[in-house]
């Protein structure tokens, strides 16, 4: 299965997907230095995002939200590659400055937690390899 969304920042991954099917803050909601999602009312708390493909509606919270992105880039702890159904300026800030590639405008409701997929944010496309 391919899906097609839009680039916000460029580039390759490939690896596991965590997917949250609630908006995801990462100020106080993914602790920076293990990757480890913190917030309370997130549906994948306790989960690592680190290594992994992250995948969400929409981001949610403070511009810091931005440098918390950036952090976890700093501390080896950030996701492969992020998709969202629909990017806001603190995710978009985030991942350009961490150099994250990140595709929006994806029917994130087609993923699943423990998939393998392949993200060409270059153009767009995300590739489900195993289901």
């Amino acid at each position: 299965m391919k899906l097609k969304g839009r680039k916000i920042v460029g580039g390759k991954a490939e690896g596991e997907v965590v997917v949250s099917e609630k908006p995801l803050s990462f100020l106080g909601g993914v602790d920076p230095e293990t990757g480890i999602v913190t917030d309370a009312e997130s549906d994948i708390k306790g989960q690592s995002v680190a290594g992994k493909i992250l995948v969400f509606p929409r981001g949610k919270g403070s511009t810091v939200g931005s440098y918390v992105i950036y952090a976890l880039k700093k501390s080896g702890k950030a996701p492969k590659a992020i998709i969202v159904g629909e990017a806001e300026t603190i995710v978009a800030t985030g991942a350009i400055i961490a150099g994250i590639p990140m595709v929006d405008k994806v029917d994130v409701s087609k993923l699943r937690t423990g998939m393998r997929v392949r993200v060409n944010a270059d153009t767009g496309e995300v590739e489900v390899l195993e289901e």
